[in-house]
């Protein structure tokens, strides 16, 4: 290599080399990812305001108070503990089949088991409702890789910073529908009064809305939704152990490139030698530290965010005099409603911006430790309600938890760039998500169940009144220790 000349008229200080302008999102197939994300976040959400009613109304809890939120926790916890039995399986069949098969399976599971949950009378049918929930639904980890298989390094934080508007918007319809369409024999007599259907099934109406819209989904999907995964075998051939040619993703591996946190993708000729074919990888090879460790991190903010999303809906309609709030299930749903909103307002314009100015390590540790202040306004809540009511105070606490909140939930975004940048190669991105997932979905199977009995026992026994709140505080901690293995880069790709 020649050496540069150097003389007067060269520059002491080299010009900064400019940075790569965004590529600009593919929003036909974006949009169309979106919106089948905001399938599973509608059929969870769609149940928390009235879970703790229809816990009492099918009589389980024998006239106590104090075994609601158990039973709460419980019907929370079952989805997520299925899904975990299925998750990695599901993602991991995606990477050779193709990513659309699966998500049709999801959003069928979706559908018939919301008609189920809504047809259900007894505890032991809302139990199965749940479970099939579960264990058809592998669609968000499969709908994570190809989010990261239409993007480039350039805008793959920017897309990110989209992906909470489905769950936002979930958090805000889903509750909104479950306060409002619940009982509807009894909120609507001018509509449903006369029907015996409705009075029999009272809390159908507010599952089938998000069931039907799961068969929507999966009509955009089938029609409209294009496979990011080229060359696929059948599931034929999967079974039959027969491995063939293997799948050729899109995209390219993603890497860190320079000094900065940012992912970026080889080109083709390039990224088919390091990828080897791009043939999936046997789990075992993916069981290395960066994916245990980005996938450790997910599962503590998860575990973290269930817990308090589990205990909140139950904290408020907690009788005052228990130590909740006392609120009714449409109250509930229009707070949980304005969250979701102001939520999914705030990533879609803030997150990109700071994730370029801060990157992912800084934001992921504030947001984290943002889950002790969130915590200690549940007990100021009760104190000060219980001396002035739902006074102009509470609600203005209320307003803080919520934002406090917003700042958690940039977490998300974050820990999904570190887990795509520790997959070893493209191809194996449907099965490091699918390994993500699966701690999730444990934790996320534990969390609800553990938080809310805490809840219960704290109700349940003065002496033990603030124990929840020290479980989840631990949690917080938990995960502000997990935020101290990730790397302040992005990890680099080998292959």
């Amino acid at each position: 290599m020649s050496q540069q000349q150097v003389d007067e008229e060269t520059p002491l200080l080299q010009p900064i080399q400019q940075k790569k302008a965004r590529t600009p999102l593919p929003w036909r197939q974006f949009s169309i990812i979106l919106f089948l994300q905001l399938a599973e976040p509608l059929t969870s959400q769609v149940i928390a305001p009235f879970t703790p009613q229809l816990i009492r109304d099918i009589g389980i809890t024998d006239g106590d108070e104090t075994r609601v939120g158990y039973y709460v926790g419980l019907m929370h916890s079952l989805f997520f503990a299925t899904q975990a039995l299925t998750v990695l399986h599901w993602s991991r069949v995606s990477d050779h089949i193709g990513r659309k098969p699966v998500i049709l399976t999801g959003l069928f599971g979706l559908s018939i088991s919301m008609y189920c949950f809504g047809l259900s009378r007894t505890f032991w049918r809302l139990v199965l409702s749940r479970a099939l929930n579960g264990a058809l639904n592998g669609n968000i980890g499969v709908i994570k890789s190809m989010m990261v298989e239409i993007t480039d390094s350039t805008n793959l934080a920017q897309a990110y910073a989209y992906m909470p508007i489905a769950w936002s918007s979930g958090g805000t319809i889903g509750p909104l529908i479950g306060g409002l369409l619940s009982r509807p024999a009894d909120r609507f007599p001018n509509i449903f009064g006369h029907s015996q259907f409705m009075k029999t099934y009272p809390y159908f109406l507010a599952c089938a809305v998000p069931a039907t819209f799961s068969i929507l989904a999966w009509v955009v999907t089938f029609l409209f939704l294009q496979e990011t995964v080229s060359t696929r075998m059948s599931l034929w051939r999967l079974l039959k152990g027969k491995s063939g040619k293997h799948s050729t993703p899109v995209k390219g591996p993603v890497t860190l490139t320079g000094s900065t946190d940012t992912l970026s993708t080889e080109d083709t000729p390039q990224r088919a030698k390091a990828d080897g074919g791009s043939k999936p990888l046997p789990l075992r090879s993916l069981l290395v530290p960066r994916v245990i460790i980005a996938a450790g991190n997910y599962a503590a903010l998860s575990l973290l965010d269930i817990a308090f999303r589990a205990v909140q809906p139950v904290f408020f309609a907690t009788p005052l005099e228990l130590g909740g709030l006392g609120l009714d299930p449409p109250r509930i749903g229009n707070i949980l409603a304005i969250y979701g909103v102001i939520n999914g307002l705030f990533q879609i314009f803030f997150f990109a911006d700071l994730h370029d100015r801060f990157g992912s390590k800084m934001i992921y540790s504030v947001s984290v430790a943002t889950g002790i202040p969130i915590i200690i306004t549940l007990p100021i809540l009760n104190a000060v309600a219980r001396v002035q009511g739902l006074s102009l105070t509470v609600w203005a606490i209320v307003g803080l938890q919520l934002a406090l909140l917003v700042i958690l939930n940039l977490a998300y975004s974050c820990v999904f760039i570190y887990i795509a940048a520790a997959s070893p190669n493209q191809a194996s991105l449907g099965a490091t998500n699918g390994i993500a997932q699966l701690g999730v979905s444990i934790v996320r199977a534990i969390g609800p169940a553990s938080a809310t009995s805490m809840f219960s026992l704290s109700i349940k026994n003065p002496h033990h009144a603030w124990i929840v709140y020290y479980y989840l505080i631990a949690l917080v901690c938990m995960g502000i220790c997990m935020s101290l293995l990730l790397p302040r880069q992005l990890w680099k790709n080998h292959h």
